[in-house]
């Protein structure tokens, strides 16, 4: 069956209020981490869908806005009329960005393997979802592992960031959650600090060994300044950071995420798409917000020819 769909989001969509500077009013925009890779891979060409809930309120009516805008589907996201849409704040000092979250009881913690849209999963070329998807309540893991579950019964591919959020579940509940889906996925896009929490490794090799010897198959890992190491178990290359100013990170892990899986669709090339998000995720620190310092791919094809 052909791909109605080439990416289908799985997770929680949020409002965020980002102060840039200390003591100032706080600019309204969007976040939540599947969200936002939604939209960045909405630039760079993809067919993309939202999975998820949000509250019956002016700020789930927001995101839609925003979704139309972006050509995002979200036919199939319900509005809960007993459920708020999540919100965050951001706050910028010397020691970078912090949030404070306002999510719990949230719509999109409300969704479970029942409310799932399934022709939707099933007719998408990619199910992409983070750790959070699984952290915000036990129901919506139980929605996680349900999407994988019909994903891969479709033959399709299955994306999963290793996104670790310690306020919202304990550590070792975490590790064993995550250790079980990266088996469960054929691409796994972790972050350094979250990695060396999940691992046994520390260094950066060696926990790409692990989550290769879980069973992933493509593992991109991003590090900051010091780049991107992606691997099959074929082959492994390091990808330079690219210098830039630098003014809020707050969506690089996302602007990479949905760069990367555009640009792997569009080629079947591991290695570059993860050059190619390489220099998506730079860009996208050189704005406030999540969301609107997206780049589009005209915008990363003329970076890299610079």
């Amino acid at each position: 069956m052909t791909a109605a769909t080439d990416l289908v989001c799985l997770g929680e969509p949020m409002v965020e209020l980002n102060q840039h500077i200390a003591g100032g009013p706080y600019h309204p925009g969007f976040g939540g981490d599947v969200s936002n890779t939604a939209v960045a891979a909405a630039r760079q060409g993809l067919k993309v869908a939202m999975a998820t809930a949000l509250g019956a309120d002016v700020f789930g009516d927001s995101l839609r806005a925003m979704w139309t805008a972006e050509g995002i589907d979200h036919s199939e996201v319900a509005s809960d009329p007993e459920a708020s849409t999540g919100l965050y704040f951001v706050s910028h000092g010397p020691d970078g960005h912090s949030f404070s979250y306002r999510r719990a009881g949230s719509a999109a913690s409300r969704m479970s393997p029942r409310s799932l849209p399934l022709d939707l999963i099933t007719g998408a070329k990619v199910l992409h979802f983070s750790a959070i998807s699984q952290a915000i309540s036990p129901s919506a893991c139980d929605a996680s592992f349900a999407a994988v579950e019909a994903a891969r019964a479709a033959g399709r591919l299955v994306c999963y960031d290793t996104n670790l959020r310690l306020a919202l579940w304990p550590l070792p509940r975490a590790r064993a959650v995550i250790r079980a889906t990266i088996g469960l996925s054929d691409i796994v896009l972790p972050g350094l600090d979250d990695a060396q929490k999940l691992c046994g490794a520390q260094d950066a090799d060696g926990i790409i060994d692990e989550f290769l010897g879980l069973g992933a198959r493509i593992v991109a890992l991003t590090m900051g300044r010091d780049g991107v190491l992606v691997a099959t178990a074929e082959r492994r290359e390091h990808i330079a950071s690219h210098t830039v100013d630098a003014v809020d990170a707050t969506g690089a892990g996302d602007a990479f995420d949905g760069a990367f899986l555009a640009e792997f669709l569009r080629t079947g090339d591991a290695f570059a798409a993860a050059r190619y998000a390489n220099a998506a995720a730079a860009l996208s620190v050189t704005g406030y917000g999540a969301v609107a310092p997206l780049p589009r791919r005209t915008d990363v094809e003329a970076f890299l020819r610079a």
